[in-house]
């Protein structure tokens, strides 16, 4: 670590003691230890190659969001990120030239889960989802800047699989060619969503797109979703994208780097929880093609995220972090049985959003 943490907060005239917080993928995270609370965090510039475009997408999102929350009555300061500028005002400090800083005021009486431990949790989730889109839905998706380019875009992802595959870095292709079978056998429905927004017959919206459970803060009192965080990548997409993302990761019945394959599997009563959350909020503006492929975007982002995982594992582990060797291919094997399982029970999906939307 090349910065003293202590010296960088000072920068945001805080001066109080931090220590790590939370267990996120791609950022450094810490935490003041005195109220007000503040959350520091370094942002990887190795994943998010322009932090001024960052903080540029948050800054214009957090301030629409605290205009259309006290017009409905909420609370601003917990119902979205409020960020603290530097002292010389600006969203952001930069230390150097791969360092870059910024600061949240921390939300008190709150709580962030992994995994859903009821569905009550993971309905209260999915209303917050919903909700941080709905507010967001008369926002100009074209000003906000793409902060990782084709992040969610599906035939891509699968173009650097396969280049990772022809380069083989690493000598690891020959231990992983079931997996590359059997991304291989699905590489048609890369592009459902993606032609979907080119015909626009899915409507392009401004998106989360990345919607696991621990991006949404839940009230500790009442467990209602209070606030959605980890905007990093909020810019243009497709709310299946949301969609999709949070039953990839909330609905599986277990770890997304369970190692017995036998526990993967996608629970229902989670999946029908989070839908109808989600749709209270989102229903009335949903296309025809949206209805068409929510379930099929569970599939779709699931798969996305397996051949990522295995993608990086043929790469050398370069962008998530690992905490043993073979993790992005347990991830990656995990991913691809939880694939198997939602196409199986599909039709049971339908029905699922079927009834939702008829009510």
């Amino acid at each position: 670590m090349g910065y003293d943490i202590n010296d960088i907060i000072r920068h945001f005239d805080i001066e109080f003691e931090t220590s790590p917080y939370g267990n996120g993928h791609i950022n450094d995270t810490y935490i003041t230890g005195c109220k007000p609370r503040y959350i520091l965090q370094r942002i990887n510039s190795n994943v998010f190659k322009n932090p001024p475009e960052v903080m540029a997408n948050i800054a214009k999102v957090c301030d629409f969001l605290r205009e259309k929350i006290a017009a409905e009555g909420g609370d601003p300061d917990r119902e979205t990120l409020t960020l603290i500028r530097t002292v010389d005002g600006k969203e952001y400090h930069k230390e150097n030239e791969q360092d870059y800083f910024r600061v949240y005021k921390f939300i008190e009486d709150s709580i962030s889960l992994d995994s859903p431990e009821n569905t009550e949790q993971f309905y209260n989730a999915a209303r917050a989802f919903g909700k941080f889109q709905r507010l967001l839905s008369d926002f100009p998706a074209d000003k906000l800047h793409e902060t990782i380019k084709n992040f969610h875009h599906t035939p891509k992802r699968f173009e650097a699989l396969e280049e990772a595959i022809e380069k083989d870095v690493c000598g690891r292709l020959k231990d992983v060619m079931p997996e590359v079978e059997f991304a291989r056998q699905r590489r048609d429905v890369c592009s459902l969503i993606i032609d979907g927004i080119a015909d626009g017959s899915i409507p392009l919206r401004v998106t989360h797109n990345d919607t696991k459970l621990n991006n949404v803060m839940l009230d500790a009192a009442t467990g209602k979703g209070l606030c959605v965080i980890d905007l990093d990548t909020v810019m243009p997409g497709s709310l299946l994208y949301d969609f999709g993302d949070a039953l990839r990761a909330g609905a599986n019945a277990a770890a997304e780097d369970e190692t017995n394959l036998d526990l993967v599997k996608i629970d229902l009563d989670m999946f029908e929880a989070f839908a109808r959350g989600f749709c209270e909020e989102l229903a009335d503006s949903f296309t025809q093609r949206e209805i068409e492929l929510l379930p099929m975007s569970a599939i779709i982002l699931t798969f996305e995220c397996g051949i990522r995982f295995l993608t990086d594992y043929l790469s050398g582990d370069t962008y998530f972090k690992i905490h043993r060797p073979e993790h992005n291919l347990d991830r990656a094997r995990d991913q691809f049985k939880l694939v198997y399982d939602m196409e199986q029970k599909l039709d049971e999906m339908n029905a699922i959003i079927k009834k939702i939307l008829e009510k």
